[in-house]
């Protein structure tokens, strides 16, 4: 059965991913080339969203690595229904310009945020348990 508080927890990532945007857009990407600004952005966002997820476990009081996998893949799919959808039909970005973003050998490293999404909960569950 699924876990409310799975969805629940995901909620902020998304203000989360706001706020890092702003930062990257209004205090470093004015400097620097845009590909070096989403980078460092992919890496902010990575740590917050890693710190966040330390101090959620701890309300979510998941009882294996098996329910933090699971946590995980909720998180990932809601992440990306959230991208495409939020960012194709309310935003309005055409759908290249969303799956730009996952174009690794042009060095955009989205899908190292959706690694470190899905894979946090089970790290991090791993080092609190230990």
């Amino acid at each position: 059965m699924l876990n409310w508080k799975f969805l629940v927890a995901w909620i902020p990532g998304v203000p989360i991913g706001i706020i890092n945007g702003i930062i990257r857009n209004s205090l470093y990407q004015p400097h620097l080339p845009e590909l070096i600004a989403h980078q460092i952005s992919a890496v902010s966002f990575i740590v917050l969203f890693g710190i966040y997820v330390w101090f959620i476990l701890k309300w979510l009081n998941l009882n294996s690595v098996n329910e933090a996998v699971v946590l995980g893949l909720i998180w990932l799919g809601l992440t990306i229904a959230f991208e495409f959808l939020f960012g194709h039909f309310v935003v309005g970005h055409p759908w290249s310009k969303l799956f730009h973003d996952y174009n690794i050998a042009a060095g955009r490293v989205w899908i190292l945020v959706l690694i470190w999404i899905v894979s946090s909960p089970s790290i991090f569950y791993r080092i609190q348990h230990q």
